[in-house]
């Protein structure tokens, strides 16, 4: 089991990427790759390629390469990576062909639809020796970071809490989907949550509603409180429904120690209070992350450079979505779920769906899905 990947030696230029996606999130990324001194924009990947003209003539530059096929475009104008903002159900396909092409792929979130296909991903990405990495936007914030230094200072860290209320009208796939708070937003908070602490999730107890008033099919509200593995609680409570008084998209937290807490409102520098300090409010340090899509992309660069394991790299970053998983199926069933019980399971589907010999051979190769993820 490894997951080393091949780097791409600094040679003073630029990156050359494609970008597959022409949708609302895909143009962000259009946007951000050309603001980058980093990288530099080949062509556009997507199956309508009226949607990939359009914005290629949205950011100025109406003559870019545009193809329906990801290795065949990327081949066509000499691009060493990918960057693959495709809607979920695709992400799997579109990282798949890239890696076995040979080229790294930075994918927006979620790593798959399923842990099942995320496992297949991780496997393909071990066997093509290839960096996968998944763009966690949300971890990269300044005050995040701070946010984490501050909390080094409680002692024993016992409880974390994110409230989430918001109230946005995006039309499209989100307001059809099954789970949207889950799967497309509370995933942050996992994820962020994971970073804080430092700590994988052990098991969940969850409970999934859509009020009335919901212009969302699927359920837009959840509470849930995760076991971590530093024997932490995680609590997550939130609402894609609810409009008035809205929280930060990054939510608003409170880090609970034995010290003392620390709050952090989501958009404005954290504040700690301890027995000593009685609300003091501590200056934030230097640390500089860089701000969501775009620090994600400079440590994919980086990263490739370097040969260094970045934050969202595919084996690390399951274990966010395994918590999503765990969220949905415990509020479906009514009981608390063992997210080990669920990587297993996946792992056992992962292993019969898989149709790469190589990946799964890799995946035969694991001995367990927890394993597998940790040793990244």
């Amino acid at each position: 089991m490894s997951t080393s990947f091949a780097t791409i030696p600094d040679d003073g230029t630029p990156l050359r990427v494609v970008v597959v996606g022409a949708g609302g999130m895909g143009r962000a990324w259009l946007n951000t790759v050309e603001q980058s001194p980093d990288v530099e924009l080949a062509g556009i990947v997507d199956l309508d390629l009226a949607a990939a003209r359009a914005a290629a003539a949205a950011i100025g530059r109406p003559d870019l390469p545009v193809g329906t096929g990801t290795a065949t475009l990327a081949a066509d104008v000499g691009a060493r990576a990918v960057i693959n903002v495709t809607v979920p159900a695709a992400h799997h396909p579109v990282t798949a062909e890239a890696l076995a092409a040979g080229l790294p792929v930075l994918g927006e979130k979620p790593v798959a639809s399923t842990v099942v296909q995320g496992l297949s991903l991780a496997a393909a990405a071990e066997l093509s020796g290839q960096l996968f990495m998944v763009s966690q936007s949300r971890r990269y914030n300044r005050q995040l970071f701070e946010a984490k230094r501050l909390a080094a200072s409680l002692g024993s860290v016992g409880i974390i809490s994110a409230e989430f209320f918001k109230a946005p009208h995006f039309g499209g796939f989100r307001d059809a989907m099954d789970h949207p708070l889950l799967l497309d937003m509370a995933i942050h908070q996992f994820d962020m949550a994971r970073f804080l602490l430092d700590a994988d999730p052990v098991s969940v107890f969850c409970e999934e509603y859509n009020p009335s008033w919901s212009w969302y099919r699927g359920d837009a509200g959840a509470s849930a409180i995760f076991e971590m593995t530093g024997g932490e609680r995680f609590v997550f409570t939130g609402s894609w429904c609810s409009p008035g008084q809205e929280t930060s998209w990054n939510a608003s937290w409170r880090i609970s120690g034995e010290h003392g807490t620390v709050l952090w409102d989501g958009d404005n520098d954290p504040t700690l209070e301890t027995v000593e300090s009685m609300g003091a409010t501590v200056a934030a340090n230097s640390q500089d992350p860089g701000q969501e899509i775009a620090g994600s992309l400079r440590e994919f660069v980086a990263a490739l450079r370097a040969g260094s394991n970045p934050m969202g790299q595919v084996h690390r970053n399951i274990m966010s979505l395994a918590m999503v998983e765990a969220a949905v199926l415990s509020a479906s069933s009514g009981t608390r779920v063992s997210v080990d019980a669920l990587l297993e399971e996946s792992y056992r589907q992962a292993i019969l769906a898989e149709r790469d010999p190589g990946a799964l051979e890799v995946l035969k190769s694991w001995p367990s899905a927890r394993t597998a993820l940790s040793a990244a």
